[in-house]
């Protein structure tokens, strides 16, 4: 057995279901769970149609590159959405299938762990999406964390890594809108990350998914930011972006891999051997739903809706505001205690959320957190919840007020 699968860590979602075995929720509370991003809206029609449409597809091997129709249309959309000037559906777009498997196996491209006395680094904000410590550590890499706080807005000190953790970068993982922050990167961030990448040579991994639901002004993408700042044939630059959250379809698993042809050129020929392809009937469904933006806008404002509704609730309560996109809200809870504040969310009020604990690591393996061999006292996802407004605006409305109700009682 490879002997790196001993180094991951059990998945968020299954460290819940053994962190909240047992417990009887009160009775007369229907349950109401907000601990998963999966989004809940109806599948819009126009993609269900292609998909019915593109069943005589199933009769077919897809390749792996994709149909030129759907390179075509996701390049398409990257140049409405972030006003481009151009992308190449051929050698700069690379159909996927979902943004989590893809995120996974451009780590195992990327990294080359054979050629140093060290192992190399990924780094990667914290709190984070799991399948970046994964897939670091499945690839001989190891994971460097960088904190994000309240203190500092959410955002990753670059500046406070160290020289010498940058040399041993291969490769950075970021994520905007965040998860679980909602953050958006600045114009600034990015032109000091793509300074730090030309110095020390690595390659930066953008995780957009939540990239079309937002409420004042659409987040800045790292393409974009790339052409603003010069670099428009998007060098160690890669982006990662879904159907999923967009399209309320995330049982399609379907997304793309966009920017520098020269990693993306790899990655293509790795996946040609894992077996990657996306299947027509997935690839039609996916054409209609990248050329049509009504329902992107219509599930935008479903999702706007129930932040209006819910914040002025929470904000009696928890420590919580409006996040920049995406539809989590990162609380904060009295007391500190995230763990048990989740446990008894559920057993008086039978509302699951996700404790931020579980999506945080109070230390690194090998340098850890910004070099220190140290483990801080708690992590930064420590006295925190995920609150993932999936459900209808009813039911988040419903189970708002019940944690209102539950602090008030304890308070």
């Amino acid at each position: 057995m490879n002997t790196r699968l001993g180094a991951l860590q059990p998945y968020p979602f299954e460290r819940l279901r053994a962190l909240t075995e047992g417990i009887d929720p009160a009775a007369g509370c229907p349950p109401i769970d907000l601990s998963i991003g999966e989004p809940k809206h109806a599948t819009p029609a126009c993609i269900r149609d292609a998909l019915v449409r593109g069943l005589d597809g199933l009769s077919t091997y897809p390749a792996t590159l994709g149909s030129t129709a759907l390179r075509e249309a996701i390049a398409d959309w990257l140049c409405r959405r972030y006003g481009l000037n151009r992308l190449d559906p051929q050698r700069e777009v690379l159909p996927v299938n979902g943004s989590r498997e893809a995120l996974f196996a451009f780590a195992q491209t990327v990294i080359d762990s054979g050629n140093s006395s060290l192992p190399p680094l990924v780094v990667m904000p914290d709190p984070f999406y799991q399948i970046y410590e994964g897939a670091a550590l499945l690839a001989g890499a190891l994971p460097y964390f960088v904190s994000q706080t309240p203190e500092q807005g959410f955002a990753c000190d670059w500046l406070a890594i160290a020289p010498e953790i940058w040399d041993r970068t291969q490769l950075l993982f970021v994520c905007t809108p965040g998860n679980p922050t909602g953050r958006v990167m600045t114009l600034d961030e990015w032109r000091l990350l793509f300074a730090l990448a030309d110095k020390h040579d690595f390659v930066i991994a953008s995780d957009e998914c939540y990239s079309e639901i937002w409420f004042e002004q659409p987040p800045l993408g790292a393409l974009e930011a790339a052409q603003a700042l010069g670099r428009a044939n998007w060098r160690r630059l890669v982006v990662f972006s879904s159907l999923s959250k967009r399209s309320s379809v995330p049982g399609m698993r379907s997304g793309f891999v966009a920017g520098d042809a020269e990693v993306i050129a790899p990655f293509l020929r790795y996946r040609t051997y894992h077996g990657s392809a996306m299947g027509l009937p997935i690839q039609a469904a996916s054409v209609a739903a990248w050329r049509d933006e009504t329902h992107v806008i219509e599930n935008r404002a479903l999702y706007s809706a129930k932040f209006d509704a819910v914040l002025p609730v929470l904000q009696t309560c928890l420590e919580v505001t409006k996040p920049d996109a995406g539809f989590y809200l990162w609380a904060g809870v009295r007391g500190g205690d995230d763990l048990s504040f989740t446990l008894e969310l559920l057993r008086q009020a039978n509302v699951r959320v996700l404790p931020g604990s579980l999506i945080s690591r109070e230390y690194g393996l090998g340098l850890g957190r910004r070099g220190s061999t140290q483990a801080p006292a708690t992590s930064p996802g420590s006295g925190r919840i995920r609150i993932a407004l999936v459900e209808p605006l009813d039911r988040c409305l419903e189970a708002a007020h019940r944690m209102a109700e539950l602090i008030g009682s304890t308070a």
